[in-house]
């Protein structure tokens, strides 16, 4: 006897990002006043950081929230069309339960899919192309992807390898059905490899990076992947409108957009003022990109994620 399968659309897209920062600053020197032994022209040459934002009293659940409303409002999409909620990060406060249920029921969102995913620093396209599967598959029909992290919990401020990098924040997207594809062909992928360059140790709880392997790696590897998301999308990278990176490092960052080509993007820089919000800083550029106006709707953005894995994943999506 056959199975009756759900009615499937002819594509996705992406109708809206949002995104929250906490409010507590911290500048370099800041840290220097902390008595962090190093100094503001060493991290800007080294990693492009001039300041990043800690949650002192606001938890993960908390900036996942604010971001997510926003998304919703941006998107049109009331609380009660979400049948999906994926929440993409690597720093929730602890492994059992997850959070993805408990953000859907302070948004309101009754009972939906939902599931945390853990890619860290590609989690987010990660989350946005399993969004988009699921809508194309007839699983769902309104899907929530989060990325959040509130990596303050875990960075030593002292260890110059991460103290200076890891921040807190939340993006997010709400991904629904059209009628044309708004979000091409994820191209992603692994090195396992190389997963211990980057770790959280067992028993402190500490984030810890072998930098030059995570900065060899990326500025190897992602250039590629780029071409390659850009090529299953049928987009020339100089058709892109902007270019939006997982903002690790500033030099990576232009490493890879200077390998890709596409001249005529906006380029993603956010790690300057936002330091490195692992899954959540590829829809917190964004959407900080869409409320300035730098991005015209249905622009095509390319996006890439990589970091702890040492995972990795491509996609282009027409700016909603």
């Amino acid at each position: 006897m056959p199975i009756t399968a759900s009615p499937c659309p002819s594509g996705t897209r992406v109708a809206g990002f949002g995104h929250y920062q906490p409010s507590t600053v911290v500048t370099n020197a800041d840290l220097v006043a902390q008595g962090v032994d190093t100094n503001d022209e060493w991290i800007q040459s080294r990693v492009g950081i001039a300041e990043r934002r800690f949650a002192t009293d606001e938890t993960l659940l908390d900036m996942a929230e604010a971001a997510a409303s926003k998304a919703l409002a941006n998107a049109g999409i009331a609380a009660g069309e979400i049948d999906l909620v994926i929440l993409a990060t690597c720093t929730n406060e602890q492994q059992v339960p997850g959070g993805s249920a408990s953000l859907a029921s302070r948004l309101g969102i009754k009972s939906p899919g939902a599931y945390d995913l853990n890619a860290a620093c590609a989690g987010f396209v990660y989350g946005l192309a399993s969004a988009s599967n699921a809508v194309l598959a007839g699983q769902a029909r309104n899907v929530l992807v989060v990325g959040a992290e509130k990596l303050s919990d875990y960075t030593d401020i002292f260890d110059r390898g991460t103290g200076i990098i890891f921040a807190d924040g939340a993006g997010a997207a709400v991904v629904t059905a059209s009628d044309t594809p708004g979000i091409g062909p994820v191209v992603w992928g692994s090195d396992g490899e190389n997963a211990a360059a980057i770790i959280t140790e067992p028993e402190s709880r500490t984030l810890r990076q072998e930098g030059q392997t995570v900065y060899r790696w990326a500025t190897g590897t992602m250039g590629g992947v780029a071409l390659k998301a850009c090529e299953q999308a049928g987009v020339k990278p100089s058709e892109l409108g902007a270019f939006v990176p997982h903002q690790a490092n500033l030099r990576i960052i232009e490493l890879i957009a200077k390998k890709l080509g596409a001249e005529n993007a906006v380029i993603a820089r956010d790690i300057v003022t936002s330091g490195n919000t692992s899954s959540a800083s590829i829809p917190l550029a964004m959407s900080k990109m869409l409320e300035r106006g730098e991005i015209a709707s249905g622009a095509p953005v390319l996006l890439v994620g990589f970091g702890a894995g040492l995972t990795y994943a491509g996609q282009v999506i027409l700016a909603p």
